[in-house]
């Protein structure tokens, strides 16, 4: 066997051409990790300040009348729905961002390598969409457990 049938064999698949192909196809991922990284911002913020306002609530509930105290439970059963609910998220929204990378990685070591691995490529970068789509829904409970919590009511409009 010759050199010139070895290089037919095998594609040129660490060449520079490959290369930029494949952080081309890596792009989109790599935008969609920016994305997921910030809804993580958001959550770990909201995350914060519920966790704080538990806190705070605990050291008042110390000095609270009976109806004080019973009315504080109840804010604290919120809350710690609350919390379970953006935790659930962030921990979806981090397993989709932790298969988006390994989507990039497969991409490259299937360039590497020479593979045809397409489908698992498109079977993980489903099984991430899912995962964020997840933890996008739970955000939204989330987000309607704090708004109902609060019991604001739409303001009334005086006529005059």
């Amino acid at each position: 066997m010759t050199i010139t049938d070895l290089s037919l064999a095998f594609p040129d698949i660490g060449g520079l051409a490959h290369v930029v192909q494949t952080i081309q196809l890596a792009i989109a991922p790599v935008f969609l990790l920016a994305g997921i990284g910030s809804i993580l911002n958001v959550l770990s913020t909201r995350l914060a300040r519920v966790v704080d306002r538990v806190r705070r609530l605990e050291a008042l509930d110390e000095d609270a009348s009976p109806d004080e105290h019973e009315r504080y439970l109840s804010e604290l059963d919120t809350l710690h729905r609350r919390i379970a609910l953006a935790s659930d998220a962030i921990f979806l929204c981090v397993a989709s961002a932790i298969i988006v990378c390994g989507v990039v990685a497969v991409l490259f070591v299937a360039r590497l390598i020479g593979f045809q691995l397409g489908d698992v490529i498109a079977l993980m970068f489903i099984l991430a969409m899912a995962l964020l789509v997840l933890g996008l829904i739970l955000f939204s409970i989330e987000v309607r457990v704090a708004t109902r919590a609060l019991g604001v009511r739409k303001p009334r409009l005086k006529r005059k």
